[in-house]
């Protein structure tokens, strides 16, 4: 039995979509990537409320294996999201299509096979974070929308 939701928007036109709808909500993400919030009640969270979304495939053959949204507790800040990506391999090269200017924030340490190169872009909103690991370095592994 396959549970994954199936949206008619690509990757890209989900990540405007979202940027374009801060500060992010569970109604809000939820509604434009098909998918529902559920809290995790994860431990840890005295400041941030964890939610995790089902995984959803995308009308591109990229599909979002996990949907992570963190949203502070105390202070309705903008929140934070982290989508992760497996199904059709999206190159560095498709990234800079959309996002010509990135540079490198963060570089494994040799620590792990699930420590990334992230290429971050500024857009106006914030930082929009595009993570390639080590144990697929050619293909995307996450987005991460980190609001100003």
């Amino acid at each position: 039995m396959n549970l994954q939701a199936t949206t008619t928007i690509t990757l890209w036109q989900a990540i405007d979509a979202l940027a374009a709808q801060l500060p992010f909500s569970t109604q809000k993400v939820g509604r434009t990537l098909s998918t529902t919030l559920s809290d995790t009640h994860a431990e840890g969270g005295a400041v941030f409320q964890f939610f995790e979304g089902t995984p959803v495939r995308l009308a591109d053959g990229a599909e979002l294996a996990r949907i992570d949204l963190r949203i502070k507790r105390e202070d309705a800040s903008r929140g934070f999201l982290v989508l992760e990506l497996k199904g059709r391999c999206v190159p560095l090269a498709e990234v800079r299509q959309h996002y010509a200017a990135l540079d490198i924030t963060d570089v494994p340490r040799g620590r792990s096979l699930d420590e990334a190169t992230t290429f971050t872009a500024m857009p106006g909103w914030g930082r929009l974070s595009f993570g390639f690991t080590e144990r697929n370095p050619d293909c995307l592994a996450f987005v991460a929308f980190d609001p100003a």
